[in-house]
Formats: C-alpha cells, structure tokens, sequence
C-alpha cells in the first residue's frame, strides 16, 4: 500500500461526526497499523528508522484502541480523531517511500533516514528525532488537512489535540525508560543525557499547535503559507540533526526487542509543569514560544 493511499479524502457523513460514521477513518488506521508492521518486518531491529516504527505502530494501536472505547469513550469526535491519525501517518509514510524509491524525504526526516545505521547514535535517539519531524513538522499539517477535509476550524480539534498527543507523551516516557542506558553506563551516559533532555513531547506538540493557528491564518495568502510551512521543514530538520549527533555508543547498548511497548497511565495534555530544555527546544525549532 503506498503511503499517500492512506490519507485519501473521506467527507463527513450527514449529521454528528459519531457512532456509524467511525467506519470509513477508522478503516484507514487500520491501514496504517498494517502499512507500519510491514515497515518494521522488513529492517533489522537496530535500524534507525525501525527504531521510530516500532515506538509509533505502539502509539497507532494505542490511538485505535482508544477509538474503539464504548464504555468510556476517549475522544470528543472520534471520527475526526481517526481522520487525523490518518492523515499524520500518512506524512511519515510518504517519506519512508520517497527513501525507498531512492528519492529524499523531506528535510525534516533526512538526519533520520541519513544516519538510521550509524552505530554511535543511541536507540534513543533515533526514536526521539523521529518524533521530532512528526510532531513538530507532520502534525500541524495533518490538522490542517484535517480542518480541511471535515470543514472545521482547527480550535474545534483542541481538546481532541491534546489527548492524542498525551498518549504520545506516554509512549515518549516508556521509551526513554526501556532505551536509556543503565547505571553502569552513567558516565558516558552523561552527553546522552543532556541532549535528549533538552527535547520533549510536550513542548513539541505546544510548538506544533503554533504552527497550526499560524498556518490557519494564512490559508487564504498560499505563498506565505507554503514559506512558512518549508522554513518549518527545515529548522526542524536542523533539530532533528542536532539530536541525532553520534555520541559514541558503539556496542554498549542493545537493540530493543520487537514487539509493542507498554503504554504507562493517561498524562493531562495541558497544565503541564514546564520541563528543562523546553525553551531551548523551541529556540532551536525557530518559532516563538506559545
């Protein structure tokens, strides 16, 4: 299935985007979760890129399951949600196949897919950089081809927004828990450390959803929304660089095992307590802080 079949428009049914209209979006993530364990069948569990795919087929079966829920639904609109899931996937397919056919992917996914076998880059910096892209770049987008295709302005997906991104804040916690290394590496561990430190999830899902009321508002003045949407592209691909800088690691960890990682309990998505090296992180993406 080629990454772009996933986001193919579906319109929203008469009536409340609720119940029997789940159908069609919820069969596209079905999709993707299929599209994504063919991905990571197909690359040795060290590979870079395997590392992200493997961290993100555990958020896309999350994100199903949440779906589902009949006894306490999860989400507001759970048709829009499973649109948006979509449509986010979708982005990071795309660039798996621009790299499989041997073209480029976009700039904020080419430190990733360019150093994905560089054994003195840590796991988990692989899997940090490739959230990077998707969240700081991919996510603002997918809402605004979300927006677009449903006929709603993005503030009618805020709340929605903040609860699929704290399951991606609870996944971010688990593989920084399974992925970093232990005692007996504290000390060379220390650069790790540092460097991963100064990224987070929620600091970047805050930046992305700048990047989407900036986006909005330029909808109707195409030149400088496609301006602001590569300066977008590429300062993240300049952060993403940055975390991925080999810090000589070479055989002291392993590869993490297949398979779908554990999700830890729901985390709020706002009202957050401001973490180190959130600001450093929004400086270093070159949008303004929210």
């Amino acid at each position: 299935m080629p990454g772009g079949a996933v986001t193919a428009a579906v319109g929203p049914g008469p009536g409340p985007r609720l119940g029997p209209g789940l159908g069609p979006g919820l069969g596209k993530v079905d999709g993707v979760i299929g599209r994504l364990r063919e991905i990571g069948a197909g690359l040795p569990g060290g590979d870079g890129v395997a590392v992200f795919n493997r961290m993100y087929l555990t958020v896309t079966e999350t994100v199903r399951d949440r779906l589902t829920a009949c006894d306490r639904p999860y989400f507001a609109d759970p048709v829009a949600m499973a649109e948006l899931d979509a449509a986010f996937a979708g982005r990071y397919l795309l660039a798996v196949d621009a790299d499989a056919a041997g073209g480029r992917p976009p700039a904020c996914w080419r430190p990733l897919f360019e150093l994905r076998a560089d054994p003195d880059v840590h796991p988990v910096q692989f899997a940090l950089a490739g959230m990077n892209a998707h969240i700081q770049h991919d996510l603002p987008l997918a809402v605004l081809d979300t927006c677009h295709r449903l006929g709603c302005p993005p503030d009618e997906l805020a709340g929605d927004y903040d609860r699929i991104n704290g399951l991606l804040a609870e996944v971010e916690t688990t593989v920084r828990e399974q992925l970093m290394p232990g005692p007996d590496l504290l000390e060379r561990a220390e650069p790790l450390t540092h460097r991963v430190g100064a990224w987070s999830v929620d600091a970047a899902r805050e930046t992305a959803w700048t990047s989407v009321l900036a986006l909005w508002e330029l909808r109707g003045v195409p030149l400088a929304a496609a301006a602001l949407a590569a300066a977008l592209d590429g300062s993240v691909g300049l952060l993403g660089r940055a975390l991925l800088t080999p810090l000589g690691f070479h055989g002291t960890t392993a590869a993490p095992a297949p398979g779908r990682l554990p999700v830890a309990g729901n985390r709020p998505g706002v009202g957050r307590t401001p973490r180190p090296g959130d600001q450093a992180q929004l400086e270093c993406s070159g949008l303004p802080s929210a």
